[in-house]
């Protein structure tokens, strides 16, 4: 069985079926999906049938989904506008060509989508959220559960993990961007063991903006955009606390992939976005 995470697809559907085809899904295999899988690229419904149609998906609430939901909810010309100016008329196109019963269901499955998932994979647990954590927040919360950076974090349950991120704000969860790609999360300790955060949100191209310690070039020899891993150091036993999964979908061509990461061994698989697609 093995787990893989990706994000950001942002209605390029060639693009992640492409990156699908690579690493072939088992029956056994798990796929987190960590949200804006709609708005800017010319498919956005058509990424959310795929996505619905795989049998062991896990999806999570994007910051794109839930401005799509606020704008269907409100009806109000700023929440349109704004939804507009993100890329969000691709996405109004696909669904007013939705039959009524598919626009309806589509609508319900994205409202009650998650806003984090905490999984287990190659001996270490990771947490999934679409913009990153309030990672200040979380270390305060796991104080008073008895845990503290003292005794390190990689003995924290599953169970607490999902309580401490259920007391979240949820704008962090889809919106924070510097405040976590910008300060080490303190999750990971000088032995190496405690939780990595994966996340989408900030298109890796921008990441130098907010974040040092950076794995890799954000950009391939081909200049198109990798996953980069962050935060890898002395103090964390040369383990990256922070992964960027999103590679610039929503810039589309030149730079823009999709990518698919196995958390098993960190492996890679990526979805060109061609001109015009």
């Amino acid at each position: 069985m093995a787990t893989y995470v990706t994000s950001d697809a942002h209605g390029h559907l060639r693009a992640f079926d492409a990156a699908l085809e690579q690493i072939s899904l088992g029956a056994d295999d798990r796929l987190y999906v960590l949200g804006d899988m709609v708005d800017r690229g010319p498919d956005p419904v058509g990424v959310l049938r795929l996505v619905r149609s795989l049998p062991n998906a896990q999806v999570l609430m994007g910051n794109h989904e839930d401005m799509l939901l606020n704008t269907i909810s409100s009806g109000t010309q700023l929440d349109l506008l704004t939804w507009e100016m993100n890329g969000g008329s691709s996405t109004a196109a696909g669904l007013d060509a939705c039959p009524h019963d598919e626009y309806v269901d589509i609508i319900r499955w994205i409202s009650a989508l998650p806003l984090f998932d905490v999984v287990n994979a190659g001996e270490r647990t990771y947490l999934l959220a679409h913009a990153g954590i309030d990672a200040l927040g979380l270390r305060g919360y796991l104080a008073t559960a008895g845990f503290s950076a003292d005794t390190g974090y990689g003995d924290v349950p599953e169970d607490v993990w999902r309580a401490a991120l259920a007391e979240q704000d949820p704008e962090d969860l889809l919106w924070t961007r510097g405040a976590f790609w910008g300060e080490p999360t303190g999750l990971v300790g000088p032995d190496g063991r405690g939780p990595v955060v994966i996340s989408g949100h900030t298109p890796t191209v921008l990441l130098a903006r907010y974040a040092e310690m950076m794995g890799g070039p954000v950009l391939n020899e081909d200049d198109r955009a990798n996953m980069v891993e962050v935060g890898a150091c002395w103090d964390t036993f040369g383990v990256a606390d922070r992964i960027d999964i999103d590679c610039s979908a929503a810039a589309g061509a030149p730079h823009g992939r999709v990518g698919i990461m196995r958390l098993d061994d960190h492996a890679v698989f990526y979805g060109t976005i061609e001109e015009g697609a």
